[in-house]
């Protein structure tokens, strides 16, 4: 099995669980889309857009499902207060406490899975997931990066005129 099955696979067995677990302690009208803005590191005080990259889904999307956890009275949308248009998403008091139920059932799964696995294996696990998840954000920030110095390097025409040898094939002559 190739390893996007074998990681998606007890992703989306987590996802449904948590779904699963909230709905029964009270948060009902919860449903598996919803935990894109539920989970680690959370929706507390960020952009929209900052969620949908998050999620890997468009901001039109998160947007809508922003409007739908606001109507279920989980968060509120307001202005950032130092920057224009900017809107800013915080938890109500109901999205703090399911926000913290999330965190509940995820530490009970790790529990799960340390007595399946055993401690120094799943401690493995997550050393490596954590290092291929750094390297994948490094990667992500120079491509940022680059696609931002781009625009300042010299253009290919540039560089091929202040390069290019002396007209007839003459040779600069020796200091």
């Amino acid at each position: 099995m190739l390893i996007g099955a074998l990681l998606r696979v007890p992703a989306h067995a987590i996802h449904r669980r948590i779904v699963r677990e909230l709905n029964a302690a009270g948060f009902d009208e919860l449903r598996l889309p919803h935990v894109a803005v539920l989970h680690f590191p959370g929706a507390d005080g960020v952009r929209p857009g900052t969620l949908a990259e998050r999620a890997g889904t468009s901001k039109q999307a998160m947007n809508q499902l922003l409007r739908s956890l606001e109507g279920l009275g989980y968060i509120v949308r307001s202005d950032a207060l130092d920057e224009g248009r900017t809107r800013i998403v915080r938890f109500t008091q109901r999205g703090r406490a399911a926000y913290s139920k999330v965190h509940d059932i995820l530490r009970d799964i790790e529990r799960e899975w340390s007595a399946e696995l055993g401690p120094a294996p799943l401690a493995q696990l997550k050393e490596l997931l954590t290092l291929q998840s750094a390297r994948r954000r490094q990667a992500s920030n120079f491509a940022a990066l680059a696609t931002l110095v781009a625009p300042l390097a010299p253009s290919e025409s540039y560089a091929s005129k202040s390069t290019a040898p002396y007209p007839s094939g003459q040779q600069r002559a020796p200091d």
